[in-house]
């Protein structure tokens, strides 16, 4: 292994290899189950603290030392390595496998460009790496900067859509988030093997071993990338779960990102951006066919929302709004990719779960989706999951027969030039999709569908807009205070569908409008 004061042009590994194969992973995680949990290493504490996040952002990776970064090493895509910091403390094993042999990589700080004061001197040369990412093709001019996927904290991982940007996140599971009384798990993905080959259009398989306090878990990832980047990536997904102990609320497949402020809820913050958000919603298609638009909300408390399902098609947080005017920020929240959940194995009965969490800023991620079986989740429990991800600019598979929301916009009830009552608050909802719109015969208006939980519905109308093939619903809620009200709304033509079903929480607790 090299010297500290060398800089290597290749890792090394700890020891010899040994045979390796998905098999042997899950029977390791399901004997794991039967056993006390035992907490990642943590190499020194007090020094990892001290690398924050902006000495963290000193560490890079020699990509001259990253594994299959020329021809002929036995893969297309560079992997390079993240290194421990203040909020990513817990070693992880990481193995290349090739032909069916894994090889431990070796920690040495000489991978890194690290200046001469960075903490990171300090640590003990077992330290380990915190996560790995995927570089673009190695023939490609740009992979030594532009990476596709990162693995990174917890059972967290990313990929960058069609458009190359990174946003939002997926995770292994979730475990217990926002159960009152109850602290949320982090499991841990604990150790990775990553076996590619010389085609940049074939799948890069990595395994994942996860474990955490109440589960544990083996993970086959196939990550398809390939030489097309506007197509984005695409994940197959196949995992073994087995419960420790109880779980209050198990969140399978699920997505992370953060909803700040849209089209509405912008009254009550101060920023000079029009939207800021990674998501603008969550999309569903439920298993008998019906396609849902659910609008995300920064609320004022804590909200959980359950939509009830058997074996849906498929869930997943969506960035719609893709016009730059409606950001104008730099970091570009229009190029966010959308991330698609598509179920590979029946899922049964269930409910896909919205967890919406209230935030100040937008560095937080305040919004979850994921599904959760039915019944309760059993010590001694096994899942088996087979899905795949898409991560991509829109849908992979949208209605071609049903137009989708583009925007959901809130303002104050009544009408111009008369009393405005404190009660009521409008509602106004724009579809687009120009091949369906197109069939509505000139000076026909559809149907206003629509439904509350709680309040009075008092006036509903559809219009078009000037200047193109969107069409206008609009509606008036009369609540009392301190009321929430579920409300369902879609467009129709002679008892047909014209729209995806649109759904909301409104709360009049979030102070708005």
């Amino acid at each position: 292994m090299c010297g500290a004061s060398e800089a290597p042009n290749a890792v090394a590994f700890t020891g010899a290899g040994h045979a390796f194969s998905f098999d042997q992973l899950v029977a390791r995680a399901r004997a794991a189950a039967e056993q006390d949990y035992v907490p990642p290493y943590r190499p020194a504490p007090d020094v990892v603290r001290r690398i924050n996040y902006e000495e963290h952002g000193k560490l890079r990776f020699r990509t001259d030392a990253a594994p299959f970064g020329r021809m002929g090493e036995g893969g297309a895509y560079p992997v390079t390595f993240f290194h421990l910091g203040e909020f990513f403390p817990k070693a992880v094993k990481m193995h290349l496998v090739q032909e069916g042999v894994a090889r431990e990589i070796a920690y040495d700080p000489a991978l890194f460009e690290m200046p001469e004061d960075s903490p990171a001197h300090q640590l003990p040369r077992d330290s380990g790496f915190a996560g790995f990412r995927l570089q673009e093709w190695h023939g490609a001019s740009d992979w030594r900067t532009q990476d596709w996927v990162a693995f990174l904290g917890a059972s967290y991982f990313r990929a960058i859509g069609a458009s190359g940007q990174y946003g939002l996140s997926a995770r292994g599971v979730v475990v217990n988030a926002a159960v009152p009384g109850q602290d949320e798990e982090f499991p841990d993905f604990t150790e990775f093997y990553i076996e590619q080959g010389d085609d940049p259009r074939a799948p890069v398989k990595v395994y994942a071993l996860l474990d955490g306090p109440s589960i544990t878990g083996a993970y086959a990832f196939s990550l398809t990338r390939g030489l097309d980047r506007s197509d984005g990536v695409h994940m197959e997904v196949e995992a073994e779960l087995f419960l420790r102990r109880d779980v209050a609320r198990l969140g399978l497949m699920p997505l992370t990102s953060m909803f700040w402020y849209g089209e509405y809820g912008r009254e009550r913050l101060n920023d000079w951006r029009p939207e800021v958000h990674d998501s603008d919603g969550l999309a569903m298609w439920t298993g008998t066919g019906e396609r849902i638009w659910r609008p995300l909300n920064n609320p004022s408390f804590t909200t959980v929302s359950a939509f009830a399902d058997e074996n849906p098609k498929g869930f997943g947080l969506l960035q719609r709004d893709r016009n730059f005017d409606h950001y104008r920020d730099g970091v570009m929240y229009d190029r966010r990719p959308s991330l698609w959940v598509e179920p590979l194995a029946p899922l049964g009965k269930g409910h896909v779960e919205l967890l919406e969490i209230p935030t100040n800023d937008e560095i937080h991620d305040n919004i979850g989706a994921f599904w959760v079986p039915q019944g309760p989740a059993k010590a001694g429990d096994h899942h088996r999951l087979h899905y795949r991800l898409h991560w991509q600019d829109g849908e992979p598979y949208p209605a071609e027969n049903i137009a989708q929301t583009i925007a959901t916009r809130i303002g104050r009830g009544g009408e111009p030039g008369k009393p405005r009552p404190d009660n009521e608050v409008k509602f106004v909802v724009e579809f687009d999709r120009p091949a369906v719109m197109q069939q509505i015969p000139w000076g026909v208006f559809p149907d206003v569908v629509v439904s509350t939980s709680a309040g009075e519905l008092i006036r509903s109308f559809a219009e078009p807009v000037p200047g193109g093939n969107v069409w206008r619903a609009t509606f008036d809620l009369a609540l009392p205070p301190e009321t929430i009200a579920e409300l369902r709304m879609y467009m129709a033509l002679e008892g047909r569908p014209l729209t995806e079903t649109w759904l909301y929480q409104y709360d009049r607790r979030n102070l708005w409008p």
